[in-house]
């Protein structure tokens, strides 16, 4: 399994590390300089290091049982392989995506036995999340260790965009707020279970499409919690994914320290090199049950474990050292008392340390935009919807370089044809010219995958970029929901605050096309509305659309920007592009419409048709309030709270079907706040709980059209 050269049984003297482990006892007169090329002080250190990570999962499995640690999941057997490679790789510098089982390796970067164990009595000053995330979910701002989530996989693609940004920001060390190395790289790591996730080959796919600086460490212990490797893939993980051209694979022995100190560095020096992203595929071992909720004795046997013990990391260092006569048995068995006495020390100081007040819990689900309203109509002649987007991000690529714009089809064409091609600029045209104007590292178009184009915004953002991914069509953004859900919108609150995730997703929505049908015409931006930390805008008008995009890419956390495709070139949506100070924060509504007898809440398409409803009404003596949300997260509660008051009804329209829509969300908040105001009960019009046919007659009568809305109103005002 080795791709070139056979391991040396010795090599010359490796100097002693400067700084020694507490816990290492002195050098022993005549112990040899080095063991099998490594220093034999930075071994012992290593071995002590080790001897750490281990007391910590077992103190931690004992204050479980008695409920002062409220879960637990074991990094043992992997402590030899995370050693073996923290000593090649640079905190600070490198930037580090790691899954639960790495708790050596994060020892070995430099975090403390106490601040481990403050995460796992759930401490107010874990520095990882305050308390917010269970054990083993790592996160450090200043070591470069990115807060950690727990879908498996899903770390891989934020990490090749980290590594993508390192590539762009070490070219522009100007940019606020932003750091890069030319030779740094960005490590994940992932279980062999994992690797049957989608993400992880997407992100493989980019990674060596890019030939990115990203190195892939696949702990591979035999089973995803009972299942074991032989039912997850029909071959080894390091023999499926040879097909990658660029891709450096190894696969060798974890519990082997030294093996893994010459071929970690092998693969680091290439990462390093720049020439593309390795592959490390590393036999380790499970000692423990894959967490506190699991038993493995219930499927794997004794002679199993056994034999598995036989391969204990810890074990094998220990053997090694003392038959190189760098340690005593005696020393050996003082190092691991010492390291539980240390550890039994960190568990005291962290279970005396600050719980979370629960008063602090919503901080950090957003932050505070700071913004203020300020209206700059312009003085250009009207244009589209969809052409004041395109003006708008050429406005802000033109004064941010920190902004990406990339997805399926944004680009023009290749760089070879520009300058004999009109360009294509995105299905819509909304992003026509971006490429020619600003080049290729700024507009690029992405492998047809969703969850790739998300993923890799978040590692961007990370970074202080300000990405600017496209969903193709609103229809197709599912693919993408674990990366928004789970990642982007959880990054500032799972972190504490440590981390941020400024990103505007645009995704073109809905339907009134003619032709559109189910896979072009849906809505959706409710299930969306449930995610707490995402925001979603939904402007109906081009000033409108200018003026919400750039409050989003103002902001420091996920917008998901809704762009209704009907509304792109109508000739009613229509404005003069607005003056450079246009801005509209986030949950600002507006009245396109005054009145004294209903009000009509709504957004995006149903706006104009709203407008029309109530322009029908007008010969009645009566007067409808249209008011325009423009965003559903946040909205303006006060403005419909202020309107309601004022004409005791309310109808709430919107283009997404009716059950589990945010109109119900409306509703519901209504009886409970305006109750007093209300002289009728709340109504709602919007989509029929189908799915938006390609036959016109039949869209027409799914999605909700200017006489439902006219009749509900009427129906209202009769009440």
């Amino acid at each position: 399994d080795e791709p070139s050269g056979e391991e040396a049984s010795t090599v010359t003297a490796v100097e002693d590390s400067p700084t020694r482990h507490p816990l290492a006892p002195d050098s022993r007169p005549g112990a040899p300089e080095s063991i099998r090329g490594v220093a034999t002080a930075e071994a012992v250190d290593d071995f002590c290091l080790a001897s750490v990570s281990r007391a910590i999962d077992d103190r931690e499995i004992n204050l479980q049982k008695q409920s002062r640690v409220f879960f637990q999941i074991s990094g043992a057997g992997h402590e030899a392989l995370l050693l073996g490679l923290a000593r090649h790789l640079r905190p600070g510098h490198d930037w580090f995506f790691p899954y639960y089982r790495d708790l050596a390796l994060v020892l070995g970067l430099g975090v403390s036995p106490y601040e481990v164990l403050l995460q796992a009595v759930g401490s107010a000053e874990d520095p990882a999340s305050g308390g917010r995330q269970m054990p083993a979910h790592w996160g450090h701002a200043e070591r470069h260790i990115v807060t950690q989530s727990s879908p498996t996989g899903s770390q891989c693609l934020p990490a090749v965009g980290c590594a993508e940004a390192a590539r762009y920001l070490s070219r522009r060390p100007h940019l606020p707020g932003t750091t890069a190395h030319g030779d740094e790289l960005t490590y994940v790591s992932l279980g062999e279970g994992a690797c049957s996730e989608g993400e992880f080959w997407e992100s493989l796919n980019t990674a060596c499409t890019l030939h990115l600086p990203v190195l892939y460490v696949v702990a591979d212990n035999g089973y995803a919690i009972s299942v074991p490797t032989a039912d997850q893939a029909p071959a080894p993980v390091s023999d499926l994914v040879r097909g990658f051209k660029g891709l450096e694979v190894h696969r060798f022995d974890g519990t082997d320290y030294w093996k893994v100190r010459k071929r970690g560095a092998r693969a680091v020096a290439h990462v390093r090199a720049g020439v593309g992203p390795a592959l490390l595929h590393v036999d380790v071992t499970r000692p423990y049950s894959h967490s506190s909720a699991d038993t493995q004795s219930k499927y794997r046997t004794p002679d199993e474990l056994a034999l598995e013990a036989a391969h204990d990391p810890l074990r094998r260092m220990a053997e090694t050292l003392v038959a190189a006569g760098a340690l005593t048995l005696d020393e050996v068995d003082g190092i691991a008392a010492a390291a539980r006495d240390l550890v039994a020390e960190a568990a005291t100081a962290a279970l005396a340390a600050a719980r979370p007040d629960p008063a602090t819990v919503l901080t950090n689900v957003r932050a505070p935009d700071g913004l203020t309203l300020v209206e700059d109509p312009g003085d250009d002649e009207p244009v589209t919807f969809g052409e004041a987007i395109n003006r708008a991000l050429h406005d802000a690529m033109a004064a941010d370089e920190r902004i990406r714009v990339f997805g399926e089809d944004v680009a023009d064409a290749r760089e070879a044809l520009l300058a004999e091609l009109e360009g294509k600029g995105g299905v819509f045209g909304t992003t026509h010219g971006l490429q020619r104007e600003f080049g290729q590292a700024r507009c690029y178009n992405t492998p047809l995958a969703e969850a790739n184009i998300i993923g890799r915004a978040v590692g961007q953002a990370i970074r202080g970029l300000r990405p600017v991914p496209e969903i193709q069509f609103h229809d197709y953004i599912w693919p993408a929901t674990q990366q928004l859900k789970s990642e982007a919108a959880t990054i500032r609150w799972r972190s504490n605050g440590a981390f941020t995730c400024p990103m505007v997703v645009r995704v073109p929505i809905g339907g009134y096309l003619t032709g559109g049908a189910i896979w072009h015409s849906q809505c959706g931006e409710s299930i969306f509305a449930h995610v707490p930390g995402l925001a979603v805008a939904f402007p109906s008008r081009a000033a409108d659309a200018v003026g919400l995009l750039r409050a989003a890419l103002a902001g420091e956390d996920p917008v998901l920007f809704c762009e209704h495709k009907h509304l792109l070139r109508q000739p009613y949506a229509k404005d003069p592009y607005p003056g450079p100070d246009h801005l509209i924060p986030l949950g600002r509504g507006v009245i396109r419409r005054p009145g004294r007898d209903l009000t009509i809440v709504t957004w995006g398409a149903t706006v104009q048709k709203s407008v029309l409803a109530a322009e029908a009404i007008v010969g009645d003596g009566r007067e409808v309030e249209v008011i325009d949300l423009r965003t559903i997260v946040p909205w303006d509660q006060d403005l419909v709270a202020e309107s309601v008051a004022r004409t005791g009804r309310l109808l709430v329209v919107h283009e997404d079907v009716l059950t589990g829509g945010w109109g119900g969300e409306i509703a519901a908040w209504a009886a409970d706040t305006c109750f007093t105001d209300l002289d009728a009960p709340v109504r709602r019009v919007a989509a029929a709980d189908c799915h938006v046919p390609y036959e016109p007659t039949l869209e027409d009568a799914v999605l909700p059209q200017v006489a439902d809305v006219e009749t509900a109103a009427r129906d209202l005002l009769a009440f």
